[in-house]
C-alpha cells in the first residue's frame, strides 16, 4: 500500500492505518449501504472510502458477497453479545423467561442496528454457508433455544407433545416479523398507539404468555410493566 502524508491523513479522517484493514472496509460497506442501498457496494468503493489502493481489500475479500458476509459476521456478532446481555438481565432459572429474552434481545438489536439486520437477513446478498461463525452461532442461538424448552417441558410448562422444531421456527419468524415491520416503517399503519419498539416488545410478551400452559405464566418482562420510557 502507498503510504500517505500527514496532511492527507488529516483531510480524511476515515483513512485506514495499519492493523484494521478488514475493520476499516466493513465500517466503509455500512457507511455505502446506509447512504445509497446494499446494491452500491462494491470492493473497489469500499477500499476508496478506506482510503486504500483499489487492489488492496482482494487480499482479504474477493467479491462482493464476501465483503457483505463479513459485515454480517460482525452483525451477528453484536447478536450473539446482545442476546446474551439480555439473558444476563433476567431470571436464567426460569426457562420461559430466558427464552423471551433472547427474544427481546434479538429485537433490541435488530431495531437498534437496521443496517446489519439488513444484511444479515438476506440470503441473496451473504454466502451464509461458507462462513463458519455465522453458522456455529445461529445454530448456538438455535440450539439454546431448544434446550430452554426441554427445560420448560419438563416444569409442565408446556405440553407433552410439543413439537420444539416448530416452536422455534415459529418463534423465530414472529421476532423476526416485528423487527422487519419496525424498521420497514409499518408500525404507524397497525398499531400507532405506541412507539414500535414498546409495541414488539409487549406483543412478543403476549406470544410468551399464551406459548405455555396457564398454571405458571411468565414473569412481567420489566420493560413492559413500565411502559415507554
Amino acid at each position: 500500500m502507498t503510504n500517505t502524508t500527514d496532511s492527507s491523513e488529516a483531510a480524511n479522517p476515515k483513512r485506514y492505518h495499519h492493523g484494521n484493514l478488514v475493520e476499516a472496509l466493513i465500517a466503509a460497506t455500512v457507511e455505502i449501504i446506509e447512504e445509497r442501498g446494499a446494491e452500491h457496494v462494491s470492493v473497489r468503493e469500499a477500499a476508496k472510502r478506506a482510503g486504500v489502493s483499489p487492489g488492496a481489500p482482494f487480499r482479504h475479500f474477493r467479491s462482493k458477497s464476501a465483503l457483505l458476509t463479513a459485515v454480517a459476521e460482525q452483525a451477528m456478532n453484536r447478536l450473539t453479545e446482545a442476546v446474551a446481555n439480555a439473558q444476563s438481565n433476567v431470571d436464567s432459572a426460569d426457562p420461559i423467561v430466558a427464552f423471551e429474552a433472547i427474544g427481546q434481545g434479538y429485537l433490541e438489536w435488530a431495531i437498534s442496528n437496521p443496517t446489519h439486520f439488513q444484511i444479515i437477513s438476506s440470503r441473496t446478498l451473504i454466502d451464509f454457508d461458507a462462513s463458519d461463525s455465522l453458522r456455529d452461532q445461529n445454530e448456538a442461538i438455535r440450539r439454546k433455544m431448544i434446550d430452554l424448552l426441554i427445560q420448560a417441558q419438563q416444569q409442565g410448562r408446556l405440553a407433552p407433545d410439543t413439537d420444539f422444531d416448530h416452536l422455534v421456527l415459529a418463534a423465530r419468524a414472529f421476532v423476526y416479523g416485528l423487527a422487519r415491520m419496525a424498521i420497514d416503517g409499518h408500525f404507524p399503519e397497525w398499531h400507532p398507539s405506541e412507539p414500535p419498539s414498546l409495541a414488539a416488545r409487549r406483543a412478543l410478551h403476549l406470544f410468551m404468555s399464551r406459548m405455555t400452559n396457564s398454571k405458571k405464566q411468565p414473569h412481567e418482562h420489566p420493560e413492559v410493566a413500565c411502559g415507554d420510557r
